[in-house]
């Protein structure tokens, strides 16, 4: 089929949607022709997809995080992409279709808004969210509290994970360490791993040292309403963007970068900065 015949074939793709549901309509049906006839989208799976899905999720919440609107709407566009090709792949498979998907998240949401669809009164946002958990709990049929932590997604950042669970077991109104206590128990913790960076220690006991100690820095940040993957973040970017200004210093100097000491690029990143 040359190009023109194609373009006839798939004349009313290319004219841009006015409305939502058309939009919608518009979307699903290119991926079904993907589905159909790329050799790359036809052999993918929910599976082979889950790493694409992540990337995505991130990719939008990076521009989030650089308030830039227009990257924003792409990116949001590819998340939708995620969620259209797990949909029509399921429907291919018989397990559900996008309607299933789309209907299904609108009945959640008015089964979790109780106070805006049934109640019709208005709550704090404490309220709000303590019946979020409590509506999202029996709909999973949890029968033990456990099942509140472990409904935290294992795909999530470590450090994410960990301070999720850790606001779980508050909300649940369990006694937690103070941030004194975990200052403290963290203290410990660094006096162990120098003790045993002087001794034969396994590897493996080394790691759940560290381990430790960072589920300690987690809960700690949580006392105090920090969120830990947004501070480490903050300081990640911070540390780059003092190596970006310093490199660019020492190479209009003719010197490298690379031959200088962690210590002296601290340094002349605090010069550049006061």
């Amino acid at each position: 089929m040359d190009t023109s015949d194609l373009k006839k074939k798939y004349a009313p793709l290319y004219e841009p949607a006015e409305e939502e549901g058309e939009a919608c309509r518009r979307l699903f049906e290119i991926v079904r022709i993907l589905r159909r006839e790329c050799p790359w989208d036809s052999v993918q799976t929910h599976e082979s997809l889950r790493t694409c899905m992540i990337e995505e999720a991130y990719e939008a919440v990076d521009a989030v995080n650089k308030n830039d609107t227009a990257n924003l709407k792409e990116e949001l566009g590819d998340v939708m992409l995620q969620v259209a090709l797990n949909s029509v792949i399921a429907e291919d498979d018989g397990q559900f279709s996008a309607v299933d998907v789309i209907n299904g998240e609108c009945e959640k949401m008015i089964r979790r808004h109780p106070h805006i669809f049934k109640e019709d009164s208005l709550k704090t946002i404490d309220k709000v969210l303590e019946k979020w958990e409590n509506v999202k709990s029996e709909e999973h049929g949890d029968s033990m509290l456990a099942d509140r932590l472990t409904g935290v997604p294992k795909a999530l950042p470590a450090l994410l994970r960990t301070s999720k669970v850790q606001n779980r077991i508050r909300q649940l109104g369990f006694d937690v360490p103070s941030e004194a206590d975990l200052l403290d128990q963290m203290s410990c913790d660094l006096g162990r791993i120098r003790e045993c960076a002087d001794r034969s220690v396994s590897d493996e006991a080394i790691a759940e040292m560290y381990g430790r100690l960072l589920f300690s820095i987690a809960g700690a940040a949580g006392s105090r309403n920090i969120d830990p993957e947004d501070a480490l973040n903050r300081l990640t970017d911070e540390f780059v963007k003092r190596f970006e200004a310093v490199e660019k210093k020492v190479s209009a100097e003719g010197r490298d970068v690379v031959r200088m000491s962690l210590a002296e690029i601290e340094e002349l990143g605090d010069e550049l900065e006061g």
